[in-house]
Parts: C-alpha cells; sequence; structure tokens
C-alpha cells in the first residue's frame, strides 16, 4: 500500500460524503498522486464546503416556510455564505432554490415606493384636472382682515371672468373643525358654470389666523374682500355656508345687508347659538338645504328630529307662515328678496360635502337668483373625480410612508432594526380573544366620558390652543393609562427588539418623506390629500409651533398601545393576512361598531342613539379610518422589526400632524 492510500481510508469512512470529497480532491486515481499534507487540506476545504452548502439548503427550506419577514430576515443571514451567482428568480444555475440576488431584492423594496409615488402623481393630477377644467385657474390667496388677522383663501377664477368682463361670485365657507379645501365639490361646480368662488378659511381654521369664532368667523371680511376684486359683478354675489359656515356667512350678510342677492344655508340655521334671528326679509333669497338625517336638528331649528324641520316654528319665522313648509316650495319674490326654498336630500350632516343633490340644489338656486355665468343643468357634475383623484393620492401617502420605511432599511445605519418577528402567542386562547375584547371595546366605551373629561380638564390655552384636540389628548392619555395597568396584569412574555435612536430616527425620516409629498402636490397642482371628512393638510407654521406640544402625550399612547397590541395579538404560525387584520380589529372595530350602534337609530327614527352628542360622534368618524391605518403601519414595521417602537413613533408623528393641521384653534396664540 502507498503512502497516499491511508488518507484514502479517510474518504471511505466518511460514508455519504465520500464522493462528493473525491470530487473535491480529483478521484481517487489522482488522489493516489498527491502528497499526504496537501491530500488532507484538500479534504478539510472540502468537508467545509460542504458544511456551507447544508448550511445554505437549511436556510432556504426556512425561507420557503416562513412568512415574508421571516423570508427577508433569513435572506440576509444566508446571502453572505453563498458563492455563486442566482437567477433573477432566486433560482440557481443548476436547478436548485438560492437566495433573491440582492440586486432584485432591492427593486422588490423598492417597488412598494415607486407604486405610492404613481398612485400620488395619477391622484394629484386628476384633482388638479377637475378642478381647473374649462380654464379655471386656482389661487392661494391671504388678506388682511378685522383687527390684522390674516385671512386665507382659496379663489377660483373662471376664464370669463376679467377686469373687462366682472363675473358673478359666491363666498363659500366651511363648517367647524374643517377647511377651505372641503368646499371643494361646491366650488367646483360654481366656478365650472363661470362664477367666481373664494372659498375661506374661518378664523382659527386651516391658515386663518386664531382665535376660532372672531370677527364674524372671518364672514364679513371674506365677503369685503371678494367685493374688492376687479373680476367680480358685485351686483351679483352670493353666500354659501355648511353648518358653522352658515353662521359665517350669516354674519357677513348681517353684516352688509345690501352686498349680496341670494344665500344657501347648508346644514345651518339662522338665529342662536352663532347667528342674528331671521325674518322673512333677513337673509335676502334664502335656499335652506337640510338633510333629513342632520345630527344638528335640536340645536339648529329646535326639532328633535332632521325630517320634521319643515314643522320647527324657528324656521316658520323665516318663511313667515304659520303651517308646516313644503319641502321643494319657492315661497315668496326674488325680486324683494324674500325668496325662501326648503330642500331635505336623504343625507347625514357631514354627507353634505359629498352629496350630488347637496350641491345640485346649490347650484340651481345660484343660476336662479345671480346673472350671468353660464348656466348649466344642476345635476352636470363633476366634482367627485376630484374627490376619487385625492382619496387615491391619500392611499398613495399611506403607501409612500411604507414604502419609505422599507427602502431605509436597506441602509446600513438602520439595517440593525431589520429583526424577524417573534409573537408572543402560541395559539388563540381564552386570554388572547381577552386582549382583542379588550382593545377593541374600551376605547369606545369611554369615548364620550373621556372627550367630556378632557373639555373641563384642559380648556383651551396659549400652551394647548385647540380644544377638539386637547379632548382627543384626554382621551388618548387615559387609554393608554388603562393599557398600560392592563398589560402589567396580563404579564405577556413578549420579546421584543426596542433600539430608541435608529427607530427615532427612521420614524422621521419616513414621515419627512411624506410631509415632502404634500408639500410637492400643493406647490403643484393646489391640492392636499383627503376623503370626505378624512383630510392631510399641510401645518401653518403656528400649527408646527404647536405640533411638538401635542406630539408628547400622543407618543406615549401608541407606544403603549402598539407594544400592547403586539404582545396580546400575534400569534406563532399566522400568516400576513391574520396578522393585519386581527390588529386593524384590535385598533378600529370598536369603532366600526360604535358608529353603526349610533347611527342605526338615526336612519329609523331620526335620532342617534345619543342625540346629545352630534359633534363627538362626527368627530368619531375619523377614528375609524385613522386607527385602521395605524393598525397597518404597526404591522407592516413589526413584521420588519420585531418592534413596536418604529410603527408607534411613525403613528404618533402622523396622527398629531393631521390633528394640529386639521382642527380649529380656540385660543389666541403669538
Amino acid at each position: 500500500m502507498s503512502r497516499a492510500e491511508p488518507p484514502q481510508q479517510e474518504f471511505r469512512n466518511c460514508g455519504s460524503i465520500r464522493v462528493f470529497l473525491q470530487g473535491a480532491v480529483g478521484g481517487k486515481k489522482s488522489s493516489a498522486n498527491l502528497a499526504p499534507a496537501e491530500l488532507k487540506m484538500r479534504v478539510r476545504k472540502a468537508a467545509q464546503a460542504l458544511k456551507k452548502k447544508e448550511k445554505k439548503a437549511k436556510y432556504l427550506k426556512q425561507i420557503k416556510a416562513g412568512t415574508a419577514a421571516q423570508r427577508s430576515s433569513l435572506n440576509r443571514i444566508a446571502r453572505p455564505t453563498v458563492n455563486f451567482k442566482t437567477e433573477r428568480a432566486g433560482r440557481s444555475r443548476s436547478g436548485a432554490d438560492g437566495p433573491l440576488e440582492r440586486g432584485y431584492t432591492l427593486r422588490a423594496k423598492w417597488s412598494l415606493f415607486v407604486a405610492s409615488m404613481i398612485l400620488i402623481l395619477a391622484g394629484s393630477l386628476t384633482a388638479h384636472f377637475t378642478q381647473t377644467t374649462r380654464g379655471i385657474r386656482i389661487q392661494d390667496v391671504r388678506f388682511t382682515g378685522t383687527n390684522g388677522t390674516q385671512m386665507s383663501a382659496l379663489l377660483y377664477i373662471p376664464m370669463n371672468a376679467t377686469a373687462k368682463t366682472p363675473a358673478a361670485a359666491i363666498l363659500a365657507v366651511h363648517g367647524y373643525i374643517n377647511s377651505r379645501e372641503t368646499q371643494d365639490g361646491f366650488a367646483i361646480e360654481f366656478s365650472r358654470r363661470g362664477y367666481v368662488v373664494l372659498a375661506l378659511d374661518q378664523t382659527g381654521h386651516g391658515y386663518s389666523a386664531p382665535p376660532a369664532f372672531a370677527n364674524g368667523f372671518g364672514g364679513p371680511d371674506g365677503l369685503k374682500y371678494l367685493r374688492s376684486l376687479d373680476i367680480v359683478d358685485k351686483d351679483n354675489v352670493g353666500l354659501e355656508g355648511h353648518s358653522m359656515g352658515g353662521w359665517t356667512v350669516l354674519a357677513a350678510a348681517a353684516a352688509f345687508p345690501n352686498d349680496y342677492k341670494a344665500i344657501v344655508l347648508e346644514g345651518s340655521s339662522t338665529g342662536a347659538p352663532f347667528a342674528a334671528e331671521g325674518t322673512p326679509q333677513y337673509p335676502r333669497n334664502l335656499a335652506l338645504v337640510y338633510s333629513k338625517y342632520d345630527e344638528f336638528s335640536q340645536l339648529m331649528w329646535g326639532v328633535p328630529r332632521a325630517q320634521n324641520v319643515s314643522e320647527s316654528k324657528k324656521l316658520w319665522k323665516v318663511f313667515g307662515v304659520r303651517e308646516p313648509i313644503q319641502a321643494d316650495k319657492i315661497y315668496g319674490s326674488a325680486e324683494d328678496g324674500t325668496a325662501r326654498v326648503l330642500y331635505t336630500p336623504a343625507i347625514t350632516h357631514p354627507m353634505d360635502h359629498i352629496s350630488p343633490q347637496a350641491i345640485g340644489y346649490s347650484v340651481d338656486w345660484f343660476q336662479r337668483n345671480l346673472k350671468g355665468g353660464a348656466p348649466q343643468p344642476a345635476d352636470h357634475q363633476i366634482w367627485y373625480w376630484k374627490e376619487v383623484g385625492t382619496l387615491v393620492a391619500l392611499v398613495g401617502f399611506i403607501a409612500l410612508l411604507l414604502g419609505t420605511f422599507e427602502v431605509l432599511l436597506t441602509l446600513p445605519y438602520f439595517a440593525q432594526l431589520s429583526q424577524a418577528p417573534a409573537p408572543a402567542n402560541d395559539a388563540r386562547i381564552w386570554r388572547w380573544w381577552l386582549v382583542l375584547a379588550f382593545t377593541t371595546f374600551v376605547p369606545v366605551l369611554t369615548f364620550y366620558r373621556f372627550f367630556h373629561w378632557g373639555g373641563l380638564w384642559l380648556k383651551a390655552s396659549t400652551m394647548f390652543p385647540q380644544s377638539i384636540t386637547n379632548q382627543i389628548v384626554v382621551w388618548a392619555v387615559l387609554n393608554g393609562i388603562i393599557t398600560l395597568a392592563v398589560t402589567f396584569l396580563l404579564r405577556r412574555k413578549a420579546v421584543f427588539t426596542t433600539r430608541w435612536l435608529p427607530s427615532v430616527l427612521i420614524s422621521l425620516l419616513t414621515v419627512s418623506v411624506g410631509y415632502a409629498a404634500l408639500a410637492l402636490a400643493d406647490f403643484l397642482f393646489k391640492v392636499d390629500f383627503r376623503f370626505w371628512v378624512v383630510a392631510l393638510k399641510l401645518m401653518s407654521s403656528t400649527q408646527f409651533k404647536y405640533f411638538f406640544v401635542y406630539l408628547i402625550p400622543f407618543v406615549a399612547f401608541f407606544v403603549v398601545v402598539m407594544r400592547g397590541v403586539h404582545a396580546g395579538l400575534s400569534v406563532k404560525g399566522d400568516n400576513a393576512a391574520k396578522q393585519y387584520l386581527s390588529n386593524v380589529a384590535g385598533l378600529s372595530l370598536g369603532f366600526l361598531v360604535f358608529l353603526a350602534v349610533e347611527y342605526f337609530p338615526l336612519f329609523i327614527n331620526g335620532q342617534l342613539l345619543t342625540p346629545s352628542e352630534p359633534l363627538n360622534t362626527i368627530v368619531a368618524i375619523q377614528f375609524l379610518p385613522l386607527l385602521a391605518i395605524c393598525a397597518v403601519i404597526g404591522t407592516f414595521t413589526y413584521r420588519r422589526t420585531n418592534s413596536y417602537l418604529p410603527g408607534a413613533l411613525i403613528s404618533a408623528l402622523f396622527v398629531t400632524w393631521y390633528i394640529i393641521a386639521g382642527q380649529a384653534t380656540q385660543a389666541m396664540v403669538g
């Protein structure tokens, strides 16, 4: 036996790997010519290569069986040990399963970001072309009102309105805790018919300076400014306002009784609490659009049910009658300013903004009472395409937050956050269902009570200047405390990866990219991201200053809640769909049930289940989509980081921005 044969015995002892090792050292025949030391070295190298190959195969098996987040994490682990190229589809040239090649993985991570930008661009362009149809120009204007108050508005200028050919004009004003863009359905249809439109921000709303309710809500200043424009026919000016916007235009009508020809009140009223009492002569040529399911009928017209508004004695005084008013019948005479009509579409108070009927009634009334313009059938409307466009852009914005987060995780500094999730629950036992019930129903069961306490404990001040925001803060803080206590009692053994500094930085960058996208859309297209009552706007400089004050309690709330949700509802083996559905249900299902319970009686017998809470019930509508969005953000980030921190921080930044920009500022601020 030659000296080269003893190592060959090692091959025989290797059993199943004999063939592999023989190939690595050149086979039996060639190995006989090798020195023992060199042969042993080749054996060691071959064994190391086999070990790497087995390790890679193990990872690939886990990748195939794991979740998307686990596959991403395992690919990052497996990739450095692999030393050969793979196909685009993730298969090796030999046909065996291989990890995704780096270039393809990066493209996949950018796909959501790119798709979100496409959605934002497509939605913004749709909204822009809808509101600028027929050559309409939109200007973002600022002017100085009473006591130096800076006022904000959007001015819609149709092509027929010039200094040489002045056009009829309409002052359009939104309701409480809304802004000028809320009236875009009305503004688009008015301007398409040749009317100049000034969509005003009330004082303390949008970009008009606080405090809210000051200077007749800004109505007199808005009318004065509109009539000062040389493109406006001063003998043909109309007024339109929704809810508190109705009181705004009524204040303008009272201040300048001879400076307008007709008025439309949408879901509003004359008289108490905030307007002068109506008479057969005041206001001039009135159309009242009051929905059958309006939540404020008791406050506005003194009747428990809006469907009985025709029996309101307060309204009789305005119409100059002593019997129930007939809907759609015109009373009085337009020539002497006493024309009156009541319209009652079958919708709710906030739905006036997106109702073809409500908008159509306004269009018809002004076409009857204002001269000039380009009359069209009242039901010939296109405004809803802008609503579709801004909804698409809003969806794109949420996708942008997720896509930005995904891309940032690929950067070296943020790669430390990438971890596969470690669910805390083995199965859905009674404890899981208890947590779901708690997260679902406690926030809504405490909603009215905590809002009431917020109004008493945290009144508008120079430190916390927004009344409704203060109520939301108290609700959030108290629910956070309850959640913290329940989490402690249940003592869930959840393992999270908590890295504060990179979590804070990635959250700030993620939301900053979203803010930049909205700023660009506003600059290029004069649009924001919204649908119905859900509206995301840029903040004014004053709002931005108080953003940081309100951010602190919202960060505390979301950190506690997101930790509780992921610790209590994450289940081992759940796929992505189950994780998202569980968390969305935990955060928002309660408000869906809450709103259904409140509104079902309204549509059946004409009253909310809690008729004394119309404003807070309408505010609660926004909680449903907002908390669902936060659940999606929290789940998306948790699945990639095994942490509640990024989702909580992004949600806190987003929600604080959303609320601050959209709420009224009641206190005078510096």
